[in-house]
């Protein structure tokens, strides 16, 4: 049976059909889609994690037991699992194990753009890279029987255009892989400092094997269209090379790609007068082909960043211009993102920002990201998830050393990101004795990934009901003294809970309480609450409106402006009723709108 699937698609398929029993992930783009399909396949355990090294570690636990098991996340979570990873490559494995690591050349939706390959060299670990969907369901089927003959994990490096992707995947029957039984053994699973000097001598050797198996394996190949120009690739830059260059070149394409085939390389690069290495992001291949005293054209002729797409490869090589049907800028309206109709952010940003010369904003990830942007203009840095807390603390006790700046830092990040790595954070800040203001918008999901559950929303991936963790019981039994619970849509209470936030001199936490307007799951006590709220619309009473447009600094994307009546309206397709814009009004001119009372 063909389907036509995206990477991520196809790479869960792949799982199920190699017989993984066991997947954990933290939810990032481009990875997300991966374990949300994983997840549909019963015949798996398929768990969210609080954070990626939690999902490392319950998959290496799973491997350790005796099953299949997954681990997949976005580049930057990689920094995060990195500490059980690098000690997994040391033990090896007793089931085959693969860490799915899902890297964004151009950061789409990314604050950097490192490149994981790095990681598998520096780890002495298995690394492949499928091309296309298809690749990507077959790699992973191989991925596991490498992981299991090698006794090491495997990194499996996809990119964005790979994970999301769509082409035709012939599919396959599932491989129930009986559970190999667990049996103690210290001298490989216990990493003290005296089994560790043993079993790094162990990597060694496997990388030698690992390299024999390289220069053999069917996922690195040569592509003969008698040409005198090579081009060496991996991933979606081997299909954007082709797609480039055609049967003008000879193609060396690498899908395992740790260690790389040395003899293989060699031969190919001889065997041409040109060699082209074509790699998104880091100089991987090229280092290792220059390295071997091979000529050969990489970074010092294509861009150290961004896409490799067809077209800049050949303004790089060819020096010319794909044709592209280029759209009329003179049309394009510029729309940055926004927080949607609705969403319980807004309410909180907008009051904070009347605070703007007495605070400091520090950031994190998350939707409440965006309020960097207009109208709020309202967070001062963003480092990494969980970071808010602790760099906010950090810049407080700097701040009050300066007797001429009283300003207050408020840091800020989403319930999920609380559950991720804010918890340690809020813990130094308690510990270290901070005064910082701490805002935990818990909107119940983890929004800007796709309304992915965590362990606050009260269910699990696969559908089953839980007990939500209580954010306020965590911050209090962590130490904060100072804790307030409120709805961010009341102007006026949020209004005060700022106020008397920036009257202590202790650290304070504020938890905003209400859900994402897209989260589409409720327990049965709240499904009257919220849902009833949402029928509701507002709307504006064109006798009384002046134009003034101050329900405009709410940045609600449902309210519109016609410059021609210089009356405001609201779009009642989007409007939920949030009542933000209505108390805003100084002029009483939007109201409830009695059709939807």
């Amino acid at each position: 049976m063909k389907k036509i699937l995206t990477g991520n698609e196809a790479v869960a398929r792949g799982a199920y059909e190699a017989g993984v029993v066991f997947a954990s992930a933290y939810p990032g783009t481009p990875s997300t889609e991966i374990l949300e399909n994983i997840g549909l396949y019963k015949e798996i355990i398929a768990e969210w994690a609080p954070n990626e090294k939690v999902a490392l570690e319950s998959v290496i636990g799973a491997s350790i037991a005796g099953g299949r098991s997954l681990a997949s996340m976005k580049h930057v979570g990689v920094n995060v699992a990195a500490d059980p990873l690098f000690t997994f490559a040391y033990t090896g494995v007793t089931a085959g194990s693969v860490l799915i690591s899902a890297d964004e050349p151009g950061m789409h939706s990314s604050q950097n753009e490192q490149d994981n390959r790095n990681y598998a060299k520096f780890a002495k670990i298995a690394m492949m890279e499928p091309s296309n969907s298809q690749e990507a369901k077959d790699m992973i089927i191989d991925a596991y029987d490498i992981s299991e003959k090698y006794d090491t994990p495997l990194l499996y490096r996809m990119t964005t255009r790979v994970c999301h992707s769509k082409s035709i995947v012939e599919l396959g029957e599932r491989e129930e892989k009986e559970l190999i039984p667990y049996e103690k053994n210290f001298s490989k699973y216990v990493a003290v400092p005296a089994i560790g000097r043993q079993l790094r001598h162990k990597v060694e050797k496997r990388l030698i094997a690992l390299a024999e198996y390289s220069e053999q394996t069917k996922w690195n190949k040569i592509i003969n269209n008698k040409s005198n120009i090579g081009i060496i690739s991996s991933g979606i830059a081997f299909e954007y090379s082709k797609e480039a260059f055609g049967k003008e070149a000879d193609y060396l394409k690498l899908g395992f790609t740790n260690p790389l085939p040395k003899n293989l390389i060699s031969k190919f690069c001889d065997d041409h007068e040109k060699v082209y290495i074509i790699e998104e992001n880091d100089p991987y291949i090229e280092e290792f082909v220059k390295n071997m005293g091979k000529k050969c054209f990489g970074k010092d002729i294509f861009p150290y960043t961004g896409e490799m797409t067809p077209d800049v490869i050949k303004r790089a090589v060819l020096h010319e211009n794909m044709d592209i049907l280029q759209p009329n800028m003179d049309l394009v309206v510029n729309r940055p993102p926004t927080f949607c109709s609705g969403c319980p952010h807004r309410g909180f940003f907008y009051e904070l920002g009347k605070k703007r010369k007495k605070i400091i904003v520090a950031g994190d990830i998350g939707c409440y990201s965006l309020a960097v942007g207009e109208p709020y203009n309202l967070m001062d840095w963003l480092i990494c998830m969980g970071a808010a807390f602790s760099s906010g603390h950090g810049a407080q006790s700097v701040i009050d050393r300066n007797p001429n700046d009283d300003r207050r830092l408020v840091s800020i990040m989403g319930d999920s990101t609380f559950f991720h790595t804010g918890i340690n954070s809020l813990i130094n800040t308690v510990y270290n004795n901070g005064k910082t203001i701490n805002v935990i918008l818990d909107n119940r999901i983890t929004g800007m990934t796709g309304q992915q559950d965590n362990p606050g929303s009260g269910y699990k991936l696969q559908g089953e009901e839980n007990t939500p963790l209580d954010i306020e019981a965590i911050v209090k039994a962590i130490g904060i003294k100072h804790v307030r619970k409120i709805n961010p849509n009341d102007l006026k209470i949020v209004k005060e809970t700022i106020n008397w936030a920036l009257e202590l001199n202790e650290a304070s936490v504020i938890i905003t309480d209400w859900p994402c307007v897209l989260k589409k799951k409720y327990k049965n006590e709240d499904i009257e609450q919220y849902t009833n709220a949402w029928k509701t619309k507002d709307k504006v009473l064109e006798d009384k409106c002046v134009g003034c447009k101050a329900c405009l600094r709410s940045g609600c994307p449902s309210l519109v402006f016609n410059p021609e009546t210089k009356k405001m309206s609201i779009d009642e397709t989007t409007c939920v009723g949030c009542d933000v814009c209505l108390q805003i009004c100084p002029y009483d001119a939007i109201v409830k709108d009695e059709k939807y009372v």
